[in-house]
């Protein structure tokens, strides 16, 4: 019996999330600030209130609800108007609106209990009702959340009742040990604003939202900007800056605003790094992505269906020579080992690799009886970052005898070939992802019967494994069934993990609290009440 289903059925959004990514090339997206010979600077000692800052985002926000947000630019704004119950910070639980999170020990009840004295931006309070009306909405199929799935177990869903005014108790329906990263999204709307509206998604009330962050609603001028101001009851205490200012424009036009001042905070590319370092003029916050960027062996061909054959393969290509190629420098990428980030609970780096060796990668070639092979290789054609790695693995390849044929294709097309289950068009293919700190949400890439299973291997050994850790409450017993599942997917070589990938985000110096507002996949920073304005 399965009852990880709704991190599953969350993949197409984790997945969309890191095809984005990728389609950026690399404007990615994960957690912390600071890189060496380029410390954050300019703090001062007491910061003060007063300022604002502009932002630059590359469109509109599509609907300002956390219920129904799934793009990129929303999710960043939403990040300002909305606050969690909790969230995780190197691997830690940090409380917000929560100021208690716990499940029974058989893990079939969860709780929330809420501060005391919160309130939303229209200065109502907030309590249990709220969180009992955010999660029924989630749960209704008439409002079409994506979130869905994450309440629902073998088709049933999960009970929310309401035991005082600020305790939440969650029922459900089996034990489910990571039932608690489903709480990780859940971003609680106002009952007193919702109540009754049958089409949520499509509401006026969310053009202007009543939220929980930092920020509060102020203007927005569609195609221009979107304003908030600092709502002076944020649980955390009231943000520094007045106002934060998303200003919408497209990259080439932000990259100019940032040089002349108009924005101060952006997302840039990997190449306009050493130019904006060497001005003196900024602060280059490098975060981890906790994305991970790698390759697949399509095993539906016959080629790959050889493990001496994809051991050659991984052998002949050397990560960090490949790194500096497609990132531009090793500074935006670590290679990568294993399967899972290393913000994913239970990562190990103790799994087998495969270092660069030609000789052997030759060797194992000829002990597969294998010459002249010929095969391909499908990537993003709008990626640069792929088309820079496809054209080394083409280079190296054919140096132990390996003939590539480079295929780029369409994102949409690609995405929907490689999940195909009897795809045989090619038997490479490169792709990335970001899935979150629980590893449940790995199951559907690698498990045999796997929607997303790129890679259409089939392991029953692994299969059971997977099984055995998704609903394993014991914490040292399901880390030892991650860490087996880790390194036994190293030595079959489904994937090749190449890159866990970097961002950075340019501000301008003259603005402090970097490190305390923490960079973040997807959102930029996790709380701009951090930042400050220095005088």
């Amino acid at each position: 019996m399965k009852y990880s289903n709704w991190f599953r059925n969350m993949l197409p959004l984790l997945l969309i999330l890191g095809l984005l990514l990728t389609a950026c090339d690399n404007q990615e997206d994960q957690t912390k600030a600071g890189d060496a010979g380029n410390e954050i600077t300019d703090k001062v000692s007491s910061p003060v209130q007063g300022g604002s800052i502009n932002i630059a985002v590359q469109d509109d926000p599509k609907i300002m609800n956390p219920l129904i947000a799934t793009d990129r630019i929303t999710l960043t704004v939403n990040q300002s108007l909305y606050a969690p119950l909790f969230y995780m910070d190197n691997g830690k639980k940090v409380y917000a609106l929560a100021e208690r999170a716990y499940a029974s020990k058989d893990y079939k009840t969860y709780f929330i209990k809420l501060r005391e004295g919160l309130t939303w931006h229209d200065g109502k309070a907030i309590t249990a009702d709220d969180i009992v009306f955010t999660v029924n909405q989630i749960i209704d199929e008439t409002q079409n959340s994506p979130f869905r799935s994450q309440y629902v177990f073998d088709g049933q869903p999960v009970r929310v009742v309401k035991i005082d005014e600020l305790t939440v108790k969650f029922v459900l329906p089996a034990a489910t040990p990571s039932f608690e990263g489903a709480l990780l999204y859940l971003y609680p709307i106002p009952k007193h604003i919702y109540q009754g509206e049958k089409d949520i998604a499509h509401s006026s009330k969310n053009d202007h939202p009543i939220g929980s962050g930092p920020f509060k609603y102020k203007e927005y001028a569609p195609g221009e900007h979107l304003t908030l101001e600092r709502f002076e009851d944020y649980y955390d205490g009231a943000a520094y800056l007045d106002t934060i200012s998303y200003q919408i424009m497209d990259p080439d036009t932000a990259d100019q605003a940032l040089r002349e001042g108009v924005v101060q905070m952006s997302l840039i590319n990997n190449d306009e790094y050493e130019t904006l370092s060497e001005s003196g003029e900024y602060n280059l916050v490098t975060y981890a992505d906790g994305r991970l960027q790698y390759m697949v062996f399509n095993m539906n061909t016959a080629a790959m269906k050889k493990k001496e054959v994809r051991e050659a393969i991984a052998y002949a290509l050397d990560k960090e020579e490949m790194i500096r190629i497609s990132y531009l420098s090793s500074r935006f990428a670590d290679p990568a080992s294993s399967i899972f980030t290393p913000d994913t609970l239970y990562h190990t780096s103790e799994v087998r690799t495969y270092d660069y060796n030609p000789e052997k990668s030759k060797q194992l070639l000829e002990q597969a009886d294998v010459s002249n092979l010929k095969i391909r290789l499908a990537y993003v054609k709008s990626s640069n970052t792929q088309m820079n790695q496809a054209l080394y693995i083409q280079q190296k390849l054919k140096k132990v005898g390996i003939k590539v044929e480079l295929k780029p294709m369409e994102a949409s097309a690609y995405e929907k070939k490689k999940l195909d289950q009897n795809n045989t068009d090619f038997e490479l293919s490169l792709a990335g992802y970001i899935l979150g700190p629980d590893p449940v949400s790995y199951e559907s890439l690698y498990k045999s019967s796997g929607v997303y299973n790129e890679s259409h291997a089939e392991n029953k050994d692994l299969d059971t494994l997977w099984e055995r850790a998704s609903v394993e409450v014991d914490s040292a017993v399901r880390q030892k069934l991650y860490v087996q599942i880790q390194q036994k997917i190293a030595k079959e070589l489904q994937v090749l993990p190449i890159a866990y990938t970097k961002s950075v985000i340019a501000v301008s110096k003259g603005y402090g609290g970097l490190e305390e507002a923490t960079a973040q996949p997807i959102v930029l920073f996790r709380d701009l009440s951090k930042i400050y304005f220095i005088k």
